[in-house]
């Protein structure tokens, strides 16, 4: 199966679009956001159209194709406009015979790691850098941001298909690949 990763929409109807024309066109079965939907937060400048009810209409349009886990800017008003399950603090998802964590990475991250076995993948989102690592024990991966990228990166979101993680632009662009 072919899975979509993105995170850190913040209420961007124009990035939102692109993610879920990328995720048309990659023809992904599921996609899998990181969190942080609708709102930009305190600390982010507003994102390109920001327009969080049309940011709604559109997910809601795609819900029984996401899985979510909440972000640090998600709240439970949130779940009252949303069709699909936003609270969750954490995911554990089977993918291609691999453990994922996945989390947005306020609450579990690098410095604060959840309970890994070996050979076990962290996925999060929340510092809008991307990121594909194999770590002694584990692999850390971060798609980066859809609409408010850092450090210099372009918006991104990532696919794996067949054990290869993708990271790429919504021009197709491959920025980084990992066999996980």
């Amino acid at each position: 199966m072919k899975y979509m990763f993105a995170s850190d929409i913040h209420g961007s109807a124009y990035y939102c679009r692109k993610m879920l024309k990328a995720y048309e066109d990659e023809g992904a079965s599921r996609l899998i956001l990181l969190g942080d939907i609708l709102y930009h937060g305190p600390r982010n400048d507003l994102p390109k159209e920001y327009a969080p009810k049309e940011v709604i209409q559109l997910l809601n349009e795609k819900k029984d194709h996401i899985y979510n886990v909440r972000g640090n800017c998600d709240a439970e008003v949130d779940q009252m406009v949303l069709d699909f399950p936003v609270l969750a603090d954490y995911a554990l998802l089977e993918l291609d015979g691999k453990t994922f964590y996945a989390s947005h990475g306020h609450i579990y991250n690098e410095g604060n790691l959840p309970p890994l076995k070996e050979g076990d993948i962290f996925i999060h989102g929340h510092t809008h850098v991307l990121r594909a690592e194999k770590k002694e024990h584990y692999t850390i991966l971060n798609p980066g941001s859809v609409s408010i990228p850092k450090e210099g990166n372009p918006p991104t979101y990532a696919i794996l298909e067949n054990g290869v993680f993708t990271i790429k632009t919504f021009d197709q662009e491959i920025i980084k690949e990992l066999t996980v």
